[in-house]
């Protein structure tokens, strides 16, 4: 039986924005370094993401040193951004839930503000592990995450992205397929694997880090946006509806937690513990 590798890691520094893919990646408490400690928001405090603004897809975010990130975007003359001061936090609204975030500069805000052609503001986590914590129904006590959707991790299986793929050029819409794994926007993405195998997985070694499976991932209407377009289709969850579906959710993809911490590299081997 072959070993399963990790294939591709993704950081993406501004939620919903496109990210970066580096060859090895610092796993922390709430998740990969750098991964998602920013968010743009609207004036009533709301975090926007792509199932309100597809084009954040077209943006780009690169990781710089100390926590700063470099903004791209088709249109827009490039722009960095310093992590915050320390100081006042305001409250933003993530999926209803407050949490307590730093704005940054007044240049962030009427940059997002000018591309999303909206009034926005990027806002920053400073410190996870105080801000906000993982979802209590699937979390163990002092789990933190930062402002990905619920959980600091979402780990993918090549052999599943193809099995969905068959399933699609099977369906009513073929030609919407074979999708890339870029519609997942994926932390960790791994070869090697059988079709579906993640949606077993409770504890996951990769590297020297350990992983704890928290459940699988509840897909929405982003993995419907292509990532290099923007432009929105029926796939994958009208096929996830007739194949993928567990309780009221549309999965593909594990949601993993960090038990002990390393540095996770593309060519690891990943080893399902139990």
């Amino acid at each position: 039986m072959s070993k399963m590798l990790v294939q591709a890691l993704h950081v993406h520094p501004v939620k919903s924005v496109a990210g970066t893919a580096p060859d090895e990646v610092a796993v922390e408490p709430w998740g990969l370094s750098g991964d998602r400690r920013w968010a743009v928001v609207d004036v009533d405090g709301n975090v926007i993401t792509q199932r309100q603004q597809p084009r954040l897809a077209l943006a780009r975010a690169r990781p710089l040193g100390g926590g700063g990130i470099a903004l791209s975007a088709p249109g827009m003359d490039g722009l960095t951004v310093a992590v915050p001061e320390p100081g006042v936090l305001e409250p933003v609204l993530l999926f209803g839930k407050k949490c307590e975030v730093a704005l940054a500069d007044t240049a962030a805000h009427d940059w997002f503000g000018t591309y999303l052609g909206e009034p926005a503001r990027l806002v920053h986590m400073d410190d996870p592990a105080a801000r906000r914590s993982v979802d209590p129904e699937y979390a163990l006590p002092g789990e933190s995450v930062s402002l990905a959707d619920g959980y600091p991790l979402l780990i993918t299986t090549l052999a599943s992205l193809d099995a969905l793929n068959t399933l699609i050029a099977q369906g009513e819409h073929p030609e919407e397929g074979p999708l890339p794994m870029s519609r997942f926007r994926p932390n960790v993405v791994v070869s090697g694997a059988s079709a579906w195998e993640e949606d077993h997985w409770q504890t996951v070694a990769i590297g020297d880090a350990v992983f704890r499976g928290a459940k699988a991932c509840g897909r929405c209407i982003v993995t419907t946006t292509d990532q290099e377009t923007a432009q929105r289709g029926r796939e994958p969850l009208r096929t996830l509806a007739l194949h993928r579906r567990i309780g009221r959710s549309l999965v593909f993809g594990r949601l993993l937690v960090p038990v002990r911490l390393g540095t996770v590299r593309v060519g690891d081997e990943v080893r399902v513990l139990e």
